[in-house]
Order: C-alpha cells, then structure tokens, then sequence
C-alpha cells in the first residue's frame, strides 16, 4: 500500500442501473485511488490478508466516489453510488460534471446516450479554462466500430488487429455515429491535455455478471425449453470479449496511470468463433447441443434488437497490446468466456438470482404429495420428480440411443471423430445398461431394484433442468438406505463419514426443503373410499393395493433410520403438515403454508407473453363478474319493485275493503238516530225555519229557540 493515503476522486457515470454501468460503477466504489499503480503481488497479498468484510467495511478516504444518472427514472439509487441525478436541463447535468474530476461515458448498450456523451465532451471542452484540477474524459465505445476494417494482411487472415491499427478503422453502417463519436472525443482531448484529457476504450462484447449481449443464449440455457441453442448462420466468426469486470479494471487503469496513448482496445486474450461460445454455454447451462439456423431467423426472436444481431454477426481477431504491456489488470477472466465458465456460469445464475430450489414431498399413500407437488412446480416453475415417469424416460432414452439412426447433420453443427467415439461408447454403455435393466425386472416381478431407482434419479436430479431451476421430488426416497444411496458423496472414505456427526451429502442434489405430509389411517382410509371411480381406476388406490402400500410406508417409518432421520442428520429439519387439520380437499391452504416455509421464486419470473395472458384473463374475470354483479343488482331490483308493487297494491285493496266496511257500519249505525230525528224533530224544526224565514226576526236564532220551546210536541 501506498505511504500516504490517497485522495478520494469523483467520477461521473452515465445509466447507473444499467447492465455495464451497474458492474463498472460498483467495480469502483471498491477501489482505492492509485491501486493499478501497486504491484500485483502487493495486491494478492493484501487480498490474501483482508477478508470480505474488511474489504466491504473500508473507509470512504481515497476510493473512487461514483455519481450518475439512471436510464429508468424510477429505477432505485444503487447501494454504491453515493448521488444520482435525475437530469431536467443540460445546464444542470453540466454542473454536476464540473464537480468530478472523471467523466465516464457508456455507449455500448444505447445509442441515444452518443449525442449526450458527445454535448458533454464539447460542453466540458469549453470551460476548460474555469477548471479547478484536470479533468478525465473517458469514452466506453464498441469494438464494432472496426467491424468493417480490412485486415492487417491480407495474406494471412488470421493475424489480429491490436491497438497501434486504430487509424485504420472502419465501422459497421450501424454504427457510424459511434465512429464519430470516438473520433471527436480524441480530437477534444488535444487541445489541453494537462487540464482535459480524453479516452476512448473499444470494448469487446461484455459477458460475466448478469451478461449482455450473451445473454439471450444463457436464457435459452437456463430455461431447457429448447433441445439446442440457435448459432445464426455458419457460426465461424470471431467474436472479441471482456468480462465486464475486467473492463471495469481497464478504466481503473486509465484514471490511475493517465497513459500516453488515447485509444485502447479492451478485450481478453481469446479469440472464440460464435459457436464455440454458444457451444460453452449450451454445454454449462442449457442442453448441450447447438442447432444453426439462417441469419435471418434470428430476427424473429422478440428478445433481440438490430444491435445484438449486429454484435454476434461481427467477425474479427483482435489483440490489445497494451493492456499487456502497460497496464496492471487484475484479470478475471483473461483467458476468456470458454476458460472460465464454471466461474460465469455462477456469476450469471448469483447476478440474476436464479438459484434452483430443491423440494422433498414425503408422506403415506392418498395424503396428496403428487397434487401438491404439481401445485408447486407450477407456482415456483420446477420439475416434478415421479419415480415411474423418471424409470419410463430414462429406458425410454436408452432405447433410442441403442436403435440406429441417421444422423441429421444440419441440426447440431460439424461433430469430430472424439464425439463420433464418444457416441459408440454411449452406444455400448446403453445395451449393457438395458439389458441389466432387463435381468432385474424379470428376477422382481417386473420392478426394478433399488439401485438402479437410485442411479436413474440421482442422474436426473444432475440434470441440467433440475440444477439451473430446481425440482419436487414426489415420495421417493421411501427408507433411509435409498436416501443415503441417492444423497452421500460416492466417496471411498467412508471411514471419515462414521467419524464425522454430519455425513457428506452431494450438494448439488440434495433438497433444501423436506416436507413431511401426515395424517392418520382413518383419515387417509375415509380419503381414498370417498375417491370417484374413475380415479381410483388403473391406480394403486384400490382397497387391497392401497392397504399394502400404507402397511408398507409404516412399516418404513417407524425405526429409528427413517428418511426424515437422515435430512435430521443433514441439518435438514423437515417441515410437518397435518393434512386432517385443514380440511381442504384441493390442498389449497396447504399449498399456501408450504409457499410461506419456502419463499419467493427464484426465476425469471413471468415473461411478457404470460404477463399479458395472466392480465387478460384477470380482465376477462373482471369483466365477468360486474357483469354478474351487475345482473345480480338489477334482479334484486326488479324483484324489490315487484315486491313493492305487489304491497302496494295489496295494501291499496285493504284500504279500500276498510273503507266500505267504514262505510256500511256507520250507515248500520244512523238509521235509527235519522228516523227518530225525522219523526220527532224534523217537522216542528222545519216550520220555525219556514216561520223565521217568512217573520225574518232582529235575532234568528232567539226566535226559532223559542218556537221550538213552545211547538215542542211533548208541550201541550
């Protein structure tokens, strides 16, 4: 280390949270100001001494500050960064750049960012004169800027272009503006070079991390949806890389030894063919095998632009004296992609978290391991492990690689005479397999012993389907012997086993998760009998078949060596489920329970086409049930109204029988009251109105008083 601690430097990166910016950026965070200048073995030496999260823990004194933009505005700050700018105007972003003293600029993964880097360049060009310190202007473009170059020799066309040809260069028609670009950038550095220096780093296609241009054929790998991986055409172009990482290094360098000559190249000292690269992936990740198609088939995947069909077409050789002879790169990946994939393979499934996630349904007959485990492979996209279709598969494979057949030579590319040996070795192993296979099932009744059950699942679970996504091993292994077959390390020393309280299990395969199904016999008895016919047809459901099985299963498990005694032993303790206890024959609350123990998923999640099938099915829901809710609402309504009409009218035909019966009463009631009147008080009282009328007395009322007091007919 240095004497002296370093001064820490500010450097500006363009698009953050994008795929290079997010490995470069974080690359920097980490590394103190000056370090390329050290030796590498100081530096071995020193990481030799500083664990992880010593390093982690530095002090922010003299490492590189980065700050930046983002291409998502709604993207979240990266954890490294110690700023972000959500940039509104170009005299704003211009501020922030005069604050640092390196201005980083990425061109190879947007092509709108050439005319932002080439404004800032220009823009930091003429305020040369008010900088504070010297400023660093580094441009990161693409080796496709030499796509069209003619070779060095003509002569001899597999001598490489190296740094010192750059003059030379022509460019892909695509990509011209990025030609420009560099140019301009080298032409601004030349005018102060002590106050504004300029770079221009042609990177190769970027791989390792979360990969770029490559990685639409690690997807295709990881997702074993496909028998091969597509080559575009013939598959024989050269193809110039760099791990992202060591080109993070590469601009370390750079802002650390400040080097004479302005234009580097930036790539590995491999030199792969297409094929060979996707031949390594095909190999590590996905089938194993390769499949060419016509260039122009490759327009019709929806995961790749005119760009990424560009880059994987170019053909060239290149070598970067300089990074050789100058610089002091710490490499990750020098010798290339192929070299190294054990590594990127890793870099890639921990980058994007597509880690497999490995499940074990154990439980008697009828509990419902295979519903669940169906339920589960479709929740966390795994593959479901049933003994009998693993047994079927498996001699079903043998079968075709024991039967000739002619070999299609467009489908996989040009196959050597090691693989051709490889292939009639195959060819023998197979017969002598099947017809071993043959022997044990007829000496058990048409079953296959245990150890060739072991050896068929132990080889799927290796497979690369089950290693890149994971798996749900349906009811098997039933006793502890199978699971330690299965499980443990093939491993001679057995001794250090015994010794040893956690025996060594292949980790590769071996679950993560145990869930123990239980349930009582009455329980499962009453399950099975309730069972319709047509399932408990051709199924080992039947009364006797069934009883067998459950006999058996407990007489498994109730030694002291159970399968759950060995995931015991493993540190692997078995999550317990009471099936009666939930009372859910489509296992729905149990499949909630298992998803809570287990987690998020581990994939790609739901890719663009099941996004959109899943909202337009939620739309069509959605649509059905206000309808439903709509048409539900109007017949409550129409029956209300009925209803209401009905009382009304009802209530209208009582008021009306009320009245009449009103009516007739009172008429019942002044008969006699109207005959005593008219006989008693009519007469007299209708002659004093007549004789009031005619005498027209001062007082009417006075007068007819008293004619009725004296004509009253009970006065004589």
């Amino acid at each position: 280390m240095a004497a002296g601690p370093a001064r820490s430097r500010r450097v500006f990166l363009n698009h953050l949270d994008s795929y290079c910016g997010r490995s470069i950026g974080e690359y920097l965070s980490r590394c103190v100001v000056g370090a390329s200048l050290e030796s590498t073995e100081e530096e071995e030496e020193e990481d030799e001494n500083n664990s992880a999260a010593e390093v982690s823990s530095r002090p922010k004194e003299g490492v590189y500050q980065v700050v930046g933009t983002l291409s998502k505005p709604e993207s979240t700050k990266p954890c490294f960064a110690e700023e972000t700018y959500a940039v509104s105007s170009r005299k704003e972003l211009l501020s922030h750049l005069l604050e640092c003293e390196i201005v980083v600029y990425n061109i190879t993964e947007d092509a709108n960012q050439i005319e932002e880097a080439t404004w800032a360049a220009s823009a930091l060009h003429m305020e040369i004169e008010h900088f504070a310190t010297p400023k660093l202007f580094i441009l990161i473009s693409t080796i496709m800027s030499w796509a069209k170059s003619k070779p060095p020799d003509p002569e001899d066309t597999e001598i490489p272009f190296t740094d010192e040809d750059y003059r030379r260069r022509k460019s892909h028609p695509n990509f011209m503006d990025h030609i420009n670009a560099e140019k301009l950038i080298l032409k601004l550095g030349k005018t102060n070079k002590h106050k504004f220096s300029t770079y221009v780093v042609a990177s190769g296609h970027q791989y390792g991390a979360g990969e770029g241009v490559l990685h639409y054929f690690f997807k295709i790998g990881w997702l074993s949806e496909t028998p091969a991986i597509p080559v575009f055409g013939d598959g024989n172009n050269f193809i110039p890389t760099i791990h992202v990482l060591d080109l993070a290094a590469v601009l370390q360098n750079i802002a650390d030894h400040r080097p004479r000559f302005h234009y580097i190249l930036a790539v590995d000292v491999s030199m792969h063919t297409l094929q060979e690269l996707i031949k390594c992936i095909s190999k590590n990740v996905g089938p194993g095998k390769i499949e060419k198609i016509p260039k122009e088939n490759a327009f019709l995947s929806k995961e790749l632009t005119q760009m990424h069909l560009d880059m994987l077409l170019v053909n060239l050789r290149m070598e970067s004296m300089f990074l050789k002879e100058s610089f002091n790169i710490k490499w990750v990946a020098q010798a290339g992609l192929v070299e190294n994939i054990e590594q990127i393979v890793k870099e890639y499934k921990q980058s994007r978290g597509l880690l497999p996630l490995k499940v074990c349904i154990h439980g008697p007959p009828g509990v419902g391991k295979s519903t669940i485990a169906e339920e589960l492979c479709k929740h966390y996209k795994l593959h479901h492990i049933k003994i009998n279709d693993v047994i079927s598969e498996t001699i079903a494979n043998l079968e075709k690689i024991v039967v000739p057949k002619e070999l299609d030579s467009d489908s996989v590319g040009e196959e050597g005479e090691d693989d051709e040996e490889e292939e009639d070795k195959n060819v023998e192993a197979a017969h002598e397999l099947l017809a071993r296979i043959k022997e044990s099932m007829e000496q058990n009744a048409d079953r296959l012993d245990d150890q060739h059950i072991v050896k068929f699942v132990k080889d799927k679970l290796k497979s690369m389907p089950c290693r890149n996504q994971g798996y749900v091993l349906d009811g098997f292994p039933e006793t502890y012997d199978q699971a330690k077959d299965l499980f443990n390390w093939e491993s001679e020393d057995e001794e250090e086993e015994i010794k040893g309280k956690i025996p060594k299990c292949d980790k590769l395969i071996t679950p993560e998760f145990v869930i123990s199904l239980t349930a009582s016999d009455e329980f499962l008895i009453n399950r099975i009998i309730n069972l319709p016919e047509r399932i408990v047809a051709g199924t080992h459901y039947t009364q006797d078949r069934f009883l067998q099985s459950l006999n058996l299963f407990r007489e498994f498990n109730t030694d002291d060596k159970t399968v759950l005694n060995y995931f015991d032993e493993l540190e692997i303790h078995p999550q317990f489920i009471d099936v009666a206890k939930f009372e859910d024959p489509e296992n729905r609350f149990i499949v909630k329970e298992i998803i809570k123990e287990i987690g998020e998923p581990r994939n790609y999640g739901l890719t663009d086409e099941e996004k959109e099938n899943l909202e337009r099915k939620a739309a069509e829901e959605r649509l059905v049930k206000e309808a439903q809710e709509k048409a539900e609402r109007e017949r409550k309504e129409t029956e209300e109204r009925a209803e209401r009409m009905a009382n009304w009218e009802e209530w209208n035909k009582h008021l009306e029988e009320v009245k009449r019966q009103e009516q007739e009463l009172l008429e019942a009631q002044s008969i006699p009251l109207r005959n005593y009147l008219m006989k008693n008080v009519m007469p007299t009282l209708m002659q004093g109105i007549n004789e009031c009328c005619t005498i027209r007395p001062d007082d009417p009322v006075d007068f007819l008083a008293e004619y009725l007091f004296k004509n009253s007919p009970d006065i004589e």
